[in-house]
Order: structure tokens, then C-alpha cells, then sequence
């Protein structure tokens, strides 16, 4: 089975630019503090990456 990430956000998107914002929400995100769980693949991964600043990422145990 696939590692999970916890995907938390932890800073506001004001002054993100419009790719940062849609990357965003193509995560899941709709308000700071929000935490979503995604599978650990290489497309998740390389949305992370995009917008790093913002987020802070757990792996999560099942």
C-alpha cells in the first residue's frame, strides 16, 4: 500500500501568485490551517515542491 502525507497549511496565500493559488487548490485547500492527506507519489510530490513555503508535510502511519 502507498505512504500518506499529512499536508497542512500554514501560511496565508496573499501575495502567492496564480499558479501558487491553483496548485493549492488542486491539493484540496480551502483555508489555512486545513490538513489534507494525499498518496506519496511522484505528482503529489512535484505539487508540493511548487508551493513548499506554504505547507508543512508529515508522513502518516497506517
Amino acid at each position: 500500500m502507498a505512504a500518506k502525507l499529512e499536508i497542512k497549511q500554514v501560511r496565508s496565500l496573499a501575495g502567492s501568485s496564480a499558479h501558487q493559488r491553483r496548485v493549492m487548490k488542486a491539493l484540496g485547500f480551502k483555508r489555512r490551517e486545513q490538513v489534507v492527506v494525499h498518496s506519496d507519489t511522484p505528482t503529489i510530490l512535484g505539487m508540493i515542491d511548487k508551493v513548499r513555503h506554504l505547507v508543512d508535510i508529515r508522513k502518516r502511519e497506517e
